[in-house]
C-alpha cells in the first residue's frame, strides 16, 4: 500500500503536469486523481482547497528549482570558469530544444503567484536561487557588480524563455543573447 507522502507527491506531480499541459484552469479534482492514479477522495483528503494544492505544487517546484540552481551555482565556483562553461550552463538552464509541460508549468505558477499574494514568498525564494546562479556566473566572467546585474540577467532569461514558448525559437537564441549581454558588461582589456 502506498505511503501517504508518496500519494501526496504523486498528486503534486500530477498537478504540475496538468498545469504545464493545459494551465491552472484545467485543474479539477477528477483530472488530478486520474493523472495521479489515485482515488478522488485522496485528492481532497490530502488537499482541502485549490489554494493549498497550488501552494504545495509551487513549493515543491521551488524546492526542486532552488536545489538544482544552487548546485549549478556551486559548480560555477571553479577558478577556471570561462565563457564556454557559461554557455554550457545557460544551455542547461534553457533545457534543450523541447519546450514541454515541465518548462511551461513555472510560467503558470509564477502568474498565479502574481494573482495570489500567499504564493509570492515561495516564488521569491525561487527567484533568489536564479539570481544566485546569475551572480556567480557573472562574477566568474569578471562582470562588474554581478549582484546588481543578476536580476537583469534572470529577467532576460525569463523573457527569452517566454519568447521561446510563444514562438518556438531555439534554445541557442537564449544562449546567444546572454553571451552578448556578458560581452557588453564584461570589463574591456586596455
Amino acid at each position: 500500500m502506498p505511503h501517504a507522502s508518496d500519494t501526496r507527491q504523486r498528486i503534486v506531480d500530477a498537478v504540475l503536469r496538468i498545469i504545464g499541459q493545459d494551465g491552472i484552469a484545467a485543474l479539477t479534482n477528477r483530472r488530478i486523481a486520474k493523472e495521479a492514479a489515485v482515488s478522488l477522495g485522496s485528492v481532497t483528503y490530502h488537499f482541502a482547497t485549490q489554494h493549498e494544492l497550488l501552494r504545495e505544487s509551487l513549493l515543491h517546484f521551488v524546492a526542486e528549482e532552488t536545489r538544482h540552481f544552487t548546485e549549478l551555482a556551486d559548480a560555477c565556483a571553479d577558478e577556471r570558469f570561462d565563457i564556454g562553461q557559461a554557455a554550457e550552463v545557460v544551455a542547461r538552464v534553457a533545457g534543450g530544444n523541447a519546450f514541454d509541460s515541465r518548462h511551461i508549468a513555472p510560467f503558470e505558477l509564477y502568474v498565479q503567484a502574481g494573482r495570489d499574494e500567499r504564493l509570492r514568498a515561495a516564488a521569491a525564494e525561487c527567484f533568489a536561487a536564479y539570481d544566485l546562479l546569475a551572480a556567480r556566473i557573472l562574477a566568474q566572467l569578471g562582470v562588474p557588480d554581478p549582484e546588481r546585474l543578476a536580476g537583469v540577467a534572470v529577467a532576460l532569461v525569463f523573457g527569452q524563455q517566454l519568447r521561446r514558448l510563444a514562438t518556438g525559437a531555439p534554445a541557442e537564441d537564449l544562449v546567444d543573447t546572454l553571451l552578448v549581454l556578458t560581452q557588453l558588461t564584461a570589463p574591456q582589456a586596455p
